[in-house]
C-alpha cells in the first residue's frame, strides 16, 4: 500500500468535515474533525492549508455547496468569499479535485456504494433542499457551468409562477418542504411525519402524498431523459424509502413507457459520509474525477 494521502473535505455551507485516507485505498477515509464553516477566505485558507499541512497529503478532494469549473470555485451562495478561488495556484504542490458536494455523493455511490459497477445512475440528495448528481457512461455529468442536473428546479406545474430562491420541486418535495407540511398537521418535523406514516397514521400517509407524488412526476422527465439504470436517494429520506418509495415509483411510472418502467430506486450506502468518502476517491483521482471507470 502506498504512504501517499489524500485530505477529503466535505464543506457545507454551516460546517467544515475533513478526513484522510490512503491514496489507494479511499473508501477508508477516517474523519480528523469537524469544525465551523469559515467567516472569510483567509480564515478558508488558513483551516484547509494547515490540514494540508498536519496530514501530509499531496492530494485533495473538496465537495461544496455551489458550483465549480476545474479547480475554480465559481458560485457558492452560502459562502461567497469562495468564488473565483483558484484552489490549484493556491496550492500548486498539491493535486487538486473540485466539484459539487452532490456530485461528489454520487462518486462515492458509484465507485463503492448504490451504483457501483453502474455507468448510467442518478442521485437526489434530498435534505434541507435538493442536489442531484447524475452518472452517464461512465462520467459524472458536470454540464458548461458545473450545474448539470439541478434536479430541485424541475417542473411539473405550468401554473407555478417561479421562484427566485428555490426550484417548484424543492417547494414541494425537500425536508424543508416536508417540516411544513408535518406543522400544517401538528408534527414537529418531517422526521416526525415519515414516522407517524410508517406507524400507520392515515393523516400522516395522506399528507405524504402530494410531495411523493410530485417527486415522482418529476423524477419521470429525468429518467426518460436520461435513462439510468437506478436512482440513489441520498440524504434525511435515504431511510424512509420503506414508506416513500410506493407513491414515488406509482407517480414516476405512470409518466413513463413500459421499457423504463422498471427503473430501480434504491438508498445510497454511505448516508451522511456520503460527501466526504466521495471526495476521498475524487481527490485520489485528481482532477479528472468525472471519470468513474477505466
Amino acid at each position: 500500500m502506498s504512504d501517499a494521502k489524500v485530505l477529503a473535505v466535505d464543506l457545507g455551507g454551516t460546517r467544515f468535515r475533513a478526513g484522510v485516507a490512503p491514496l489507494d485505498d479511499p473508501v477508508a477515509v477516517e474523519a480528523i474533525g469537524e469544525w465551523p464553516a469559515p467567516g472569510d477566505r483567509d480564515s478558508f485558507m488558513a483551516l484547509l492549508g494547515g490540514q494540508l499541512a498536519k496530514s501530509g497529503a499531496t492530494h485533495l478532494g473538496l465537495g461544496v455547496p455551489g458550483l465549480a469549473r476545474g479547480a475554480v470555485c465559481t458560485w457558492i451562495p452560502n459562502l461567497p468569499y469562495l468564488d473565483g478561488l483558484d484552489l490549484a495556484a493556491a496550492f500548486p504542490g498539491v493535486s487538486v479535485a473540485l466539484g459539487n458536494d452532490a456530485q461528489f455523493a454520487l462518486v462515492a455511490e458509484a465507485a463503492a456504494g448504490a451504483a457501483a459497477d453502474r455507468d448510467d445512475a442518478l442521485l437526489l440528495a434530498i435534505g434541507t433542499g435538493i442536489g442531484s448528481a447524475v452518472l452517464a457512461g461512465g462520467q459524472i455529468v458536470t454540464g458548461s457551468a458545473g450545474g448539470a442536473c439541478s434536479f430541485g428546479w424541475a417542473v411539473a406545474d405550468q401554473a407555478d409562477g417561479g421562484d427566485e430562491v428555490n426550484g417548484w420541486l424543492e417547494r414541494q418535495a425537500s425536508g424543508r418542504a416536508l417540516d411544513a407540511i408535518a406543522a400544517g398537521i401538528g408534527l414537529a418535523d418531517g422526521t416526525a411525519l415519515v414516522k407517524a406514516a410508517r406507524a400507520g397514521d392515515t393523516r400522516a400517509r395522506a399528507a405524504l402524498e402530494a410531495p411523493m407524488h410530485a417527486l415522482g412526476t418529476a423524477l419521470a422527465g429525468a429518467v426518460a431523459l436520461l435513462d439510468p439504470s437506478v436512482v440513489i436517494l441520498a440524504g434525511g429520506v435515504a431511510g424512509s424509502l420503506d414508506v416513500l418509495s410506493p407513491t414515488i415509483l406509482a407517480a414516476l411510472r405512470r409518466q413513463l413507457p413500459k421499457h423504463l418502467r422498471g427503473i430501480d430506486l434504491r438508498a445510497g450506502r454511505f448516508g451522511a459520509r456520503a460527501g466526504l468518502v466521495g471526495a476521498a476517491f475524487a481527490g485520489s483521482r485528481g482532477p479528472q474525477w468525472r471519470r468513474q471507470h477505466g
